[in-house]
């Protein structure tokens, strides 16, 4: 097995708190369910960051914390050096932490344009500049031909690339992608991957990506992070973890 990267100390996690998305032996219980036991994680800015795992691993649960959806039963959490114990949704989104969901959540009986336009509002943009901004979102994404279509009348795959442009209006710090690959062709995930693949150079943020689609993982994460019955199984780079020899068997099902 190739060696992984080793999660941080106790001191270089203290250093690495106040640089990027930093996660410090987080647990959420439900009763007496451990959904996430003791993880601990870091995405750099810049960094695209996978987080994969079987089904019921504790994925999304841990996302929900990273954005305020959830609180965690212990550990911390802190955003550029800032404890986010106790912050709503809506401080983490405005503090810069944005996130798609696995169903969509669009406004269906808005266009297109309006659905991305209303986010930039809501964020604080000037009607005009939420507008061309709008705009040239959908552009870089490929859909703004379709901006005065009802959102509920896109196919789920362009309801997808939908999300993803809301999330990123505003630029943020940190961008949640879960499972944005879901339903997709192996051609329409190949596009997806040039876009995952742009949006820390061309929006200056880091990427978190929770995904099934190990072609999409592998192609365009800088580390990985596996997660199997709520703990953390392993980290590495995408050579490293296609090597580890848990992975094989708790997530790939093979033997190594």
């Amino acid at each position: 097995m190739g060696g992984l990267s080793s999660l941080p100390s106790a001191n270089e996690a203290a250093t690495s708190a106040a640089h990027g998305l930093v996660v410090r032996n987080v647990t959420v219980r439900f009763q007496a369910l451990a959904a996430i036991s003791d993880v601990s994680l870091h995405v750099s800015d810049r960094e695209i960051f996978g987080l994969i795992g079987p089904n019921g691993a504790g994925k999304t649960t841990l996302v929900n914390c990273l954005t305020g959806f959830q609180t965690p039963t212990g550990g911390a959490i802190y955003l550029h050096g800032l404890d986010t114990v106790g912050w709503r949704a809506d401080r983490f989104r405005l503090a810069g932490i944005a996130r798609t969901f696995q169903a969509g959540r669009l406004f269906n009986n808005l266009s297109v344009l309006e659905n991305v336009e209303v986010t930039g509002l809501g964020l604080g943009l000037a009607r005009n500049a939420a507008r061309a901004a709008s705009y040239e979102l959908l552009e870089w994404i490929g859909i703004a031909d379709m901006a005065s279509v009802a959102a509920g009348a896109l196919a789920y795959t362009d309801q997808r690339r939908l999300s993803i442009v809301r999330a990123l209006t505003v630029a943020p710090k940190f961008i949640l992608l879960d499972e944005p690959a879901a339903g997709m062709s192996d051609a329409e995930a190949d596009e997806l991957v040039h876009h995952i693949a742009e949006i820390p150079d061309r929006f200056g943020c880091g990427v978190l990506l929770i995904e099934h689609n190990m072609h999409v993982v592998m192609s365009i994460c800088h580390r990985v992070q596996v997660l199997d019955g709520g703990k953390t199984l392993a980290v590495g780079t995408p050579d490293e973890i296609k090597r580890h020899e848990g992975v094989l068997a708790a997530y790939l099902g093979m033997e190594a």
